[in-house]
């Protein structure tokens, strides 16, 4: 059994709770912020009661959030950026210097690196990442095969999605097929990348070929789509067309939609229109985009490419803010701090987590865009995983760089002794999950 008092995002209240008036009828029911002082009980992995605190209880000192998802994140290719960097930041040399990576990839690589960033994770307070990981080449085998062993090592603390990322191309081959069914396997999505401008009939028929082998296998996608400052919405375009001719009910997640923001008020919202009358879901990614697109030794961008995102929100797509790269030849920073990525996404994107819509896309919208079991709000029921921001009573203070946080996962706080708190000694000795 648990209990503790702290500060509640009101926007992250269950409806049940609300429901009741003592909630916001108590004294300093809320502050201007909407932050709402609440006492949380929990018994083994569950919440149980979330209450008003008693008469003359003092007013907490801490800010409680669930633990985070991150709906868009390269496990495979973290934390490469000693020694295949990108010092001119552009898109061209990041991908170059992930080519060479690409080459000399091994397993050990890649469990080792991605392990240090599950420990990152899990410390800083998220319980769900999706990976996009690179599925052709030498590496892809390696890659799939680490991330294969720690998704089953992790899964009792984090849970791990896998996206097979390949030429669209790929997806129309025998070989594409066999692929699909075994991300299939272990509830994986199928990934690609659509390329500006997008032109080449053969993009257009893999493209469609790849939704119908996600329909097949009744498993989610997710393109990287319009990451880029030129030919707005190309790639959108390219997937409506195609949506427009086949039935494909299994989830759509366009992740970066960097470009549409640049096309005229009334395009957009006709695009937005018709993303909606198809369901798509839109992962936005500031961080990367805001550093890599547009990018010119000469001049300062003043408008940059960046996901239309309350234009989305306002026509009922769902929407996530997420890391994408981290410190890997696409972008030099990050370490997997949820906090972190709200404190840099509030100037990029001027979101502000204190409105219920701002706050959205870190926290239930990104856990209705994977598919997660619980949408991150407070009520009886609710899992005890927690994130409890130490010393803070505005979201002024939890932005402040780097706040003191416990993590609470299951019912029970996690101890950070330096040590990881899942044994995973063993690399994984499985036949090989790709041909």
């Amino acid at each position: 059994m648990g209990k503790l008092d702290a500060w509640v995002p009101g926007g992250l209240i269950g409806s049940s709770v609300l429901a009741s008036d003592k909630v916001y009828r108590q004294p300093n029911g809320s502050t201007s912020e909407g932050l709402v002082p609440l006492r949380l009980h929990w018994r083994n992995d569950r919440l149980t009661l979330l209450e008003p605190l008693p008469d003359g209880a003092a007013l907490p000192s801490d800010l409680i959030l669930p633990r985070l998802p991150d709906a868009h994140v390269h496990l495979d290719k973290v934390f490469t950026w000693g020694k295949n960097h990108n010092l001119a930041g552009t898109y061209t040399g990041a991908l170059k210097a992930n080519l060479r990576e690409h080459e000399t990839r091994t397993l050990s690589d890649v469990w080792q690196r991605a392990e240090r960033a599950l420990n990152q994770a899990l410390y800083h307070g998220l319980r769900a990442l999706r990976t996009h990981v690179d599925s052709v080449g030498t590496a892809a085998e390696p890659s799939w095969e680490a991330l294969r062993g720690l998704q089953r090592h992790w899964h009792s603390v984090l849970q791990l999605q896998l996206v097979a990322l390949a030429p669209l191309n790929l997806w129309a081959s025998t070989e594409g097929e066999r692929l699909a069914a075994r991300v299939a396997s272990c509830g994986g999505l199928l990934g690609g990348v659509l390329t500006p401008p997008c032109t080449d009939c053969d993009t257009s028929s893999a493209l469609s070929r790849m939704l119908q082998l996600a329909e097949t296998h009744g498993i989610g996608v997710d393109l990287h789509v319009d990451e880029s400052s030129c030919f707005p919405a190309a790639g959108l375009k390219l997937l409506l067309k195609a949506l427009d001719h086949c039935q494909v009910d299994v989830p759509i997640t366009c992740s970066h939609a960097s470009s549409i923001g640049m096309l005229h008020p009334t395009a957009l919202e006709h695009l937005i229109d018709r993303m909606a009358h198809h369901h798509l879901q839109v992962v936005a990614l500031p961080l990367t985009n805001g550093w890599l697109l547009g990018q010119n030794p000469l001049r300062t961008p003043v408008e940059r490419p960046l996901a239309p995102i309350r234009q989305l929100q306002q026509a009922g797509i769902t929407v996530a803010v997420a890391s994408d790269n981290v410190q890997d030849p696409w972008f030099p920073g990050g370490n997997f701090d949820p906090l972190g990525l709200m404190a840099q996404s509030l100037p990029l994107a001027q979101l502000a987590p204190w409105r219920r819509t701002d706050l959205a896309p870190f926290t239930t919208a990104a856990a209705r865009l994977m598919g997660l079991d619980w949408d991150g709000t407070f009520q009886p029921g609710a899992p005890a995983d927690l994130l409890l921001v130490k010393d803070t009573v505005s979201w002024s203070d939890a932005l402040a760089n780097p706040p003191n946080r416990r993590v609470l996962v299951q019912g029970r706080w996690l101890v950070n002794n330096g040590t990881s708190p899942i044994e995973t000694s063993q690399y994984p000795t499985t036949e090989s999950y790709l041909l």
